[in-house]
């Protein structure tokens, strides 16, 4: 028998190292944060599910039209006629491909009541200005929509003053608004249906929903917000302090209000029918990912308060701590498979090596744990995916076809692995650049505001959107763009992006 190689001594001493009490401790609890996640995506699949079978059943009662009311009765002119007005901001930046067919599925609504659409930008040299011109332009008898400038911000981020100013624009008589980000593709149903919520239950403060990301990865995507509606009374009275919270030194729309939520103990909620396709773009690079997560952990840095603060250093410890521990068993998972290949290949006597057998144990436990981790996202995906086509029968159908279930795994591990990197970036750089705009913090909220065309990219990081003039051919799709597409995708909590 040949000699030992130092570094398969090496391999096989780390391998031992990695059965101790602390380091299966690391392995199990791996298993049981994916286990708790199988979980977690299993009852949402069994929600979705469950809203897919009342509308199928609907149906079969002679309603077809299930996919815009549940209960017939609401299609009768009487019930429409007392529909509250619904006010739609979208604040807009940019100008990309996915753009227009999301702008025209959200403003070819079929609710029945008062509806004006209310579409921001920043200034009129935004490509989004005159997108939107032209496509209004060509629904100008049919929908009740206006652009507005709103200037530049001073106090508070670009996204937050320009839905505060659409909320000043909105008509008189709205009693909901609803902030939409552009990203995302409305189904006809969808104002009407967070509209029945928040009549049936008046006590709402925020009805928010989730994303489909398409064209390829996973659902474990689950975001706060990707659109949320509220009353307009809260924003016309500055109840809760909800203007002045966001207007004084917000960065983060979702993140003010969700604490603002909780200070004033307010309800949140989310229908079942809240998921939306959300296309992703085509040439998506993984230095666009980076900066998007960026920005995910950057709003752990702003708060309103003092018990904000708490909560967000307590998300900032258990977020970084459990995506580690989610990393870890697989990086001594790998050390345990090519120690034991080694020993295949070199034809060592197990005896003569300092491996155990316990660790190939613990690496089919969290094999087992992974393939229902991966079985549960994927029945969810196939779920979410089925109940965006009921509640659109009039868009292209979506398909489980263009998944890269593959990448979606590597996603897990790459994302969960930078996260924790990122969020120590950003809890000591203070700054952060949203689409061509530097944000500096300080004490939470935003202090300083620089804008300069070449401090920034020049598109957006998901859905790729030119901030600047005309977007030009898209870039040859790589191994890591598609890599960066399943990152996004896994992502969470996902945030506004324009």
């Amino acid at each position: 028998m040949s000699a030992m190689d130092p570094l398969d001594s090496f391999l096989f001493n780390l391998s031992r190292a990695f059965c101790s009490p602390l380091a299966v401790f690391v392995q199990i609890q791996g298993c049981f944060i994916c286990l708790t996640l199988a979980f977690g995506w299993a009852l949402a699949a069994y929600v979705r599910n469950r809203e897919i079978n009342r509308m199928k059943d609907s149906m079969k009662g002679g309603n077809s039209l299930a996919f815009l009311y549940r209960d017939i009765n609401e299609l009768e002119h009487s019930h429409q006629l007392n529909l509250p007005r619904v006010s739609v901001v979208m604040p807009l930046k940019g100008f990309g491909e996915h753009n227009l067919h999301n702008w025209r599925s959200q403003i070819t609504s079929l609710y029945g009541g008062p509806l004006e659409f209310l579409f921001v930008v920043e200034s009129t040299e935004d490509p989004a200005y005159h997108a939107v011109s032209r496509l209004l332009s060509d629904y100008k008898d049919e929908v009740d929509a206006k652009i507005v400038v709103a200037g530049l911000s001073t106090t508070c981020s670009q996204k937050i003053h320009n839905q505060l100013v659409g909320v000043e624009k909105m008509h008189k008589e709205t009693k909901y608004v609803l902030f939409l980000d552009d990203d995302v593709r409305l189904h006809p149903g969808s104002i009407g249906a967070l509209t029945a919520e928040m009549e049936k239950n008046p006590e709402i403060f925020i009805q928010t929903g989730y994303p489909l990301d398409l064209p390829s990865g996973s659902l474990g995507s689950y975001c706060i917000y990707e659109y949320h509606m509220m009353h307009a009374e809260d924003f016309r009275q500055d109840n809760y302090s909800v203007v002045s919270g966001l207007r004084d030194g917000g960065y983060s729309d979702d993140m003010t209000l969700a604490a603002i939520s909780g200070a004033y103990k307010r309800l949140i909620t989310s229908p079942p029918v809240a998921v939306f396709p959300h296309p992703l773009a085509s040439d998506l690079s993984f230095s666009r990912y980076w900066n998007y997560l960026r920005k995910q952990t950057f709003v752990l840095e702003s708060y309103i308060s003092r018990v904000n603060w708490i909560m967000n250093r307590a998300l900032f410890t258990s977020h970084c701590y459990l995506s580690w521990g989610f990393v870890m068993p697989y990086l001594m998972a790998m050390i345990h498979i090519t120690a034991a290949l080694r020993i295949y290949i070199k034809g060592y006597a197990f005896d003569e090596t300092t491996i155990t057998s316990g660790g190939l144990r613990l690496v089919a436990g969290l094999a087992i744990c992974t393939l229902i981790e991966l079985l549960s996202m994927w029945n969810l995906t196939r779920i979410e995916v089925h109940l965006c086509n009921i509640l659109s029968p009039e868009a292209p159908r979506l398909s489980l076809a263009s998944f890269n279930w593959c990448l979606v795994f590597i996603a897990l591990l790459v994302d969960n692995f930078l996260y924790p990197i990122s969020a120590i970036r950003s809890h000591f750089s203070q700054s952060i650049n949203w689409s061509g705009i530097r944000y500096h913090l300080k004490d939470g909220k935003i202090r300083k505001i620089e804008r300069s065309k070449d401090i920034g990219p020049k598109y957006t990081d998901l859905g790729g959107k030119n901030l600047y003039g005309k977007k030009g051919a898209p870039a040859k799709v790589s191994f890591l763009s598609s890599l960066a597409r399943s990152l996004v995708q896994w992502r969470q909590p996902k945030k506004f992006d324009s």
